[in-house]
């Protein structure tokens, strides 16, 4: 279950590229304070995959409501 919601979040994940030492910046708009760089783009969703369950573990812990991804 966790693991559906987390894929459905990170569908909705948005890349681009930047100008710096780590090249790509990934974030889920609907995830506030998610987000990841990476100096691929492969490493990028990597992180923010990582990211994206910190956030979501920690929410259910501290019983914060979580935004709906279907």
């Amino acid at each position: 279950m966790v693991q559906q919601y987390l894929d459905a979040a990170l569908v909705k994940a948005r890349y681009k590229t930047i100008d710096n030492p780590e090249s790509f910046v990934g974030e889920i708009p609907e995830c506030p304070g998610v987000w990841a760089t990476g100096s691929t783009i492969e490493e990028c969703r990597r992180t923010l995959a990582e990211v994206l369950e910190d956030w979501v573990l920690l929410g259910i812990r501290l019983g914060h409501p979580l935004p709906p991804h279907a």
